[in-house]
């Protein structure tokens, strides 16, 4: 395709979306479906229709942009916002807390919010949403509130019982929750986006800076901090961490939500926080993506010496989850340490579980180890080829990392997965 770089240049100046990081298949693969469908055949026409026509080019976007989320999906950043959200309003009770949902995909980010808030006890007169979105069929979803399966992962989902209407095999979000949020399009790189808004006292702008390159990340950031009240706070994706810091902006210190405020003049330049070696064993190459047949009842791995694998077996039937929930509370209240002895005590005594090493994946996250999280989500999806959070988390770091074609590859493989309904998520 002889016009195809000049085509993503298009995508880059208008979105970010820089082809250095996406993978030209990607690019190639949506050109080609937009082409097919105005029957263009040269890529030259194709090229100088776009450069007319802000319509087409609104198309080409609506496809690059593959919309990947679930309610409460990394749920410790949401709970953060409603803690701290309960608190500011307890020291300001005729306040207001104001919260920025971008990109805001297909919704399920600002409805998660909404019902974390009313958990919490915020009614929602005392809380607004602005949630924003370049993709505006993302946005006729969300504003339609009907969901299917695919947007209800994990094992909790008393949400959806508290808060939502069966409908024809689907579920319709309640008025209730929809009412404090507004959905509007625009265009984080557009020069006059949201130039006049008053600020925010919490932006979750999660897993998009990781397409952008450099330059791109740092408008983006700035943008942020100018739409951030003093007393604000910013959650990323956990491969994101590293863009926002900088000599303005500090770790929040939430564990595994990964927010960001504002640096005060007592602030000591930001470390991160000191966390023993999670030692497991030797990471074997990710096995073929295939579904992998699981045993009814898996008994529990003897465990004699740390020894390499020779096929992926989990014993997840047999594990005690009571522990993982234990340490995953610990690590919810930052005792990182703590929460990687029980994962490494579970290993250890029970054989290898994939949901164990992905919480040591975000653990090291959140210790700033970004080598052991990525050797950690490795084994989690050995173990467990549709673990669907870790392959996404996996993604995420080989993307900051420059790994476009691997990252690519762990996102085929989430989806995958997910159509084969063989996704786990801890």
């Amino acid at each position: 395709m002889k016009s195809l770089h000049r085509i993503a240049g298009k995508l880059k100046a208008s979105m970010g979306l820089d082809m250095a990081t996406v993978g030209s298949s990607l690019i190639e693969r949506v050109v080609r479906e937009r082409m097919a469908a105005l029957q263009i055949e040269d890529d030259e026409l194709y090229l100088a229709h776009l450069q007319i026509s802000e319509v087409e080019l609104q198309c080409l976007i609506e496809l690059a942009v593959v919309p990947e989320t679930w309610f409460f999906r990394d749920r410790e950043a949401m709970l953060a916002v409603a803690r701290m959200a309960r608190e500011k309003l307890a020291r300001m009770p005729a306040g207001r807390i104001r919260i920025l949902s971008l990109p805001c995909s297909t919704g399920e980010e600002p409805y998660s919010l909404a019902m974390a808030l009313f958990d919490a006890g915020v009614p929602a007169s005392m809380f607004e949403i602005d949630a924003v979105d370049i993709r505006t069929r993302s946005l006729e979803i969300a504003a339609e509130g009907v969901y299917g399966r695919n947007s209800f992962r994990g094992r909790d989902l008393a949400f959806r019982d508290a808060y939502f209407t069966p409908q024809d095999g689907d579920w319709r979000v309640d008025d209730k929750v929809k009412e404090p949020v507004r959905f509007a399009a625009g265009n984080i790189l557009a020069p006059d986006f949201m130039r006049h808004s008053e600020s925010y006292d919490f932006i979750l702008c999660r897993n998009v800076l990781i397409y952008f390159e450099h330059p791109v990340q740092l408008q983006v950031v700035e943008l942020l901090e100018r739409l951030m009240k003093d007393d604000g706070h910013i959650f990323v994706g956990p491969a994101e961490g590293g863009i926002l810091l900088s000599p303005r902006l500090v770790s929040a210190g939430i564990p595994l939500a990964f927010g960001f405020r504002k640096r005060l003049p007592e602030d000591r330049p930001a470390a991160a926080p000191a966390l023993p070696p999670i030692l497991i064993e030797p990471v074997a190459p990710i096995a073929p993506a295939r579904v992998m047949p699981r045993p009814a009842h898996a008994p529990p791995v003897a465990r004699k010496a740390p020894a390499a694998m020779s096929a992926p077996q989990s014993s997840e039937a047999s594990l005690p989850q009571p522990l993982l929930a234990r340490a995953r509370t610990l690590a919810d209240q930052g005792e990182l340490a703590r929460a990687a002895e029980l994962c490494e005590r579970v290993v250890r005594e029970h054989g290898p579980s994939a949901d164990a090493f992905y919480l040591m994946g975000l653990i090291n996250d959140a210790g700033g180890d970004l080598a052991g999280a990525q050797r950690c989500y490795r084994k989690a999806v050995y173990l467990q080829p549709g673990h669907h959070e870790a392959l996404l988390h996996l993604a995420a770091l080989l993307q900051s990392q420059g790994d476009a074609a691997g990252a690519q590859l762990m996102r085929q493989r989430a989806e995958r997965a997910e159509k084969a309904g063989e996704g786990a998520h801890g």
